[in-house]
């Protein structure tokens, strides 16, 4: 029988090593950020919430608030050529105040009347719940997970202070990929109107995010297949898991920022919060419910939740403005 040289054989196992890690990046881009369906989430025990919360999501009255307003969908070229839009629902009296509500992975503007209904209902805000690209009606054939996202919000911002008038003060409120799409936009320059941030269920990065569910759900180490996926998100998303880093925009943050969480998150973990917390720049606050899950903190206890929310938002915007 001939032998192999050793030769052979490193130059074999180099040779599967290499595309075994190119189809690994492959089918993990596809599974996480392209668009299109995500049926793995579907059997995710992190993602479990109670009977409660989903008895709220899927029958709560806040479905019916939704479909009894006339929103105006209102339309936007992103700064790299997507057509995005949201909906826009002005407050029933006339009022300088607006909230942008961002909403998470997979899900749609809409979703975000859940929270829409307490700042329409309750604080009489006029409210903008815009599709993130790859959602909705938005373009867009990937996730952006709050990078690219980012820039859409500050454009958006703009876009309604016009409409609404230069005096307008402006709250961010995002939940989950929302909550890291208002932090990491907190690092940029903001529009002078955004005047505070509430993140609920957010993530450190985008590369953090996905080394921790690779490991907990497929029990992968992050090197090197998440860096060879860093690449070609770039090439295909135009974007860096590693850049999308709402840890480092909250350094650099100047709008005061309210973190909310789960403690019993298993999603994104609840040190993530705590963590980003830590590190930020401007005045920040943190709440934490105990025994809610992922995304669940408004449902578990939402009396505390809107009393934290509103006492936030009242110590930083102030009183309504002498033109209305």
């Amino acid at each position: 029988m001939k032998k192999i040289s050793w030769k052979k054989v490193v130059v074999l196992l180099v040779t599967i090593f290499i595309v075994f890690q190119i189809a690994g990046s492959f089918f993990f881009y596809n599974l996480a950020i392209k668009r299109g369906p995500k049926d793995f989430l579907t059997s995710n025990a992190d993602l479990k919430v109670s009977a409660e919360t989903m008895d709220v999501f899927l029958n709560g009255d806040w479905l019916d608030w939704v479909d009894k307003q006339e929103f105006e969908e209102m339309h936007m070229t992103s700064r790299d050529g997507l057509e995005l839009m949201g909906y826009y629902l002005p407050a029933k009296q006339p009022t300088d105040k607006l909230v942008i509500l961002t909403h998470g992975y997979l899900g749609h503007a809409k979703q975000m009347g859940l929270y829409g209904q307490f700042y329409y209902e309750e604080l009489g805000y006029n409210i903008f719940m815009p599709n993130a690209r790859g959602h909705g009606k938005s373009g867009g054939d990937y996730y952006g997970f709050g990078w690219p996202d980012r820039l859409d919000l500050i454009d958006w911002t703009n876009l309604l202070t016009k409409k609404a008038g230069t005096n307008t003060q402006v709250i961010y409120h995002g939940l989950s990929m929302g909550a890291a799409t208002v932090l990491m936009a907190s690092g940029e320059n903001l529009p002078n109107q955004v005047k505070a941030i509430i993140a609920d269920s957010p993530y450190q990065s985008v590369y953090q995010l996905f080394a921790y569910q690779l490991n907990r759900m497929f029990h992968l180490p992050a090197f090197p297949l998440l860096d060879n996926m860093n690449l070609l998100t770039n090439a295909k998303a135009g974007y860096s898991l590693k850049e999308a880093d709402a840890l480092s925009a909250v350094q650099r943050a100047t709008v005061p920022i309210l973190y909310i969480h789960g403690n019993a998150d298993t999603f994104v973990p609840t040190d993530m919060a705590k963590k980003l917390y830590e590190v930020t720049e401007s005045d920040a606050d943190i709440f934490l419910v105990d025994d809610a899950n992922h995304g669940e903190a408004f449902v578990m206890d939402q009396e505390a939740y809107k009393k934290r929310a509103e006492e936030f938002i009242h110590q930083h915007v102030s009183a309504i403005s002498s033109q209305y």
